[in-house]
């Protein structure tokens, strides 16, 4: 029996609902974004290009930290996607009591872990003296927010696993407001500069988390949390840690990269940094509604893996890559073709918005290639092989950048050679996915027979 804003995923057509699940995803990764596009745009047009370099510099540091939480998430998605296709309501229930508690005592210890850590960590990057005390003070008083972070992020993903992606664009809408408003509050009226933007992401956040809660705690389907329920589940957490790990060291190893790109801009000097992050923010746009048919394809493979329906697996693959494509190429080369109106709503400064328009040439013109690469891992991930594609996405964009950049760049020390290393690593890792989804399903077939 289906439950009352619950998706069929593993009955009727595919494409329709692949587009009525995704889109509501895209708006939601939109509105995460506007988060922080709102801290840029405040702090770049009324603060400085220093400000704005100083927000920038924090984001891959931040994403390094928290991905492996953020993995653990995907693990649950999957977790509860594949008890829910096999109609176990009595272990997705477990599962999902697990994974919230994952997401607040992780966001806790990675909360204080960041704080004291920030200053450190950001030397490390050859954050510029003249940016490293603001860059500072953003970096630790975000990391207050995120046990809120975490468990919106959690809360989400298992609104996902049964095929809500509406409610949790509604309570991203609410805090987004708010998010802006108190922007605009904190750092105009009061003059509190980043330290007001940081502080008005984590009163949005936190807004967002005590909505999916209780959101959570009104469910009448599989995925109700129920305080007297809420206890951790070992053989659930373990199942959540092998999926979700993998996915989170991942993103780990893909922000590790990022960093040593971050370090190797840096190194340019302020306003290099101003433009890259200014063009950063805009690609991510690009990125994040590509992610959101990861997202689809993840939700939709596990329960269809849980429901042993492995030839809808293929129709599904097969789907979201068309449809990846399309986002990838439209939204990217609009990015690029708009690319001076955009940089100007982040910057006014014709030095910044020139670095910026030379990074979007090279990486939103190409950006489907990352969200094919994506969606197999997508696949892969929902059928239950997280650790596979971690190796693959490993050797093909993280050592690859990283040879890139101790090599190639130092030989030819521009902004262009250090771009150009992200779509050939995009190219080189689909050509191993395709291999991998290949073994894989026909590993499936063997195993059911």
């Amino acid at each position: 029996m289906k439950h009352a804003r619950q998706m069929d995923m593993i009955q009727g057509p595919i494409f329709s609902k692949l587009i009525v699940f995704s889109i509501p995803v895209i708006l939601s990764g939109v509105l995460q974004l506007l988060f922080n596009a709102a801290d840029v745009i405040v702090v770049g047009r009324f603060t400085g290009s220093r400000a704005l370099a100083a927000v920038g510099s924090t984001s891959s540091l931040i994403n390094l930290l928290i991905n492996l939480f953020l993995g653990i998430s995907i693990g649950a998605n999957v977790l509860v996607g594949q008890y829910i296709g096999a109609r176990d309501e009595e272990n997705a229930q477990k599962a999902v009591h697990t994974g919230i508690l994952f997401a607040l005592f992780g966001g806790l210890f990675m909360g204080v872990f960041g704080f004291f850590a920030a200053g450190t960590l950001l030397s490390w990057m050859a954050t510029p003296e003249d940016v490293l005390p603001l860059s500072t003070i953003y970096m630790q008083i975000y990391f207050i927010g995120l046990p809120s972070l975490l468990v919106y992020d959690f809360g989400a993903a298992l609104l996902r696993a049964v095929g809500d992606t509406k409610r949790p664009l509604y309570f991203l809408m609410i805090s987004g407001m708010v998010n802006v408003v108190l922007n605009l509050i904190f750092v105009i009226v009061f003059d509190w500069g980043v330290a007001g933007v940081a502080t008005a992401t984590i009163v949005a956040e936190t807004i967002s988390a005590i909505l999916v809660l209780l959101c959570l705690h009104a469910h009448e389907g599989p995925i109700r949390l129920q305080r007297k329920s809420l206890h951790f589940s070992l053989d659930k957490g373990i199942k959540m840690v092998k999926i979700g790990v993998p996915a989170g060291v991942q993103g780990m190893l893909f922000s590790i990269s990022n960093v040593l790109i971050q370090s190797s801009v840096n190194s340019f000097g302020a306003i290099v940094m101003a433009g890259n992050t200014a063009s950063l923010n805009i690609e991510n746009f690009v990125y994040i509604s590509m992610n959101a048919i990861y997202q689809t394809n993840l939700s939709f493979t596990s329960q269809n893996m849980g429901a042993k329906q492995f030839k809808r697996i293929d129709k599904i693959l097969l789907e979201c890559l068309g449809i990846v494509v399309c986002v990838g190429l439209i939204l990217g080369w609009c990015a690029y073709l708009g690319g001076d109106f955009l940089l100007h709503i982040y910057s006014a400064d014709p030095e910044v918005i020139r670095i910026g328009l030379i990074r979007l040439s090279f990486i939103c013109t190409t950006y489907f290639l990352c969200g094919i690469m994506d969606v197999f891992v997508g696949s892969l991930r929902g059928m239950g092989y997280s650790i596979l594609p971690m190796l693959v996405s490993m050797m093909g964009v993280c050592v690859f950048r990283i040879f890139w950049i101790f090599t190639i760049f130092q030989a030819h020390r521009e902004l262009s050679t250090l771009y150009i290393s992200y779509p050939i690593s995009w190219i080189l890792t689909i050509a191993v996915d395709i291999v991998c989804y290949i073994y894989i399903r026909r590993t499936i077939e063997r195993k059911t027979k």
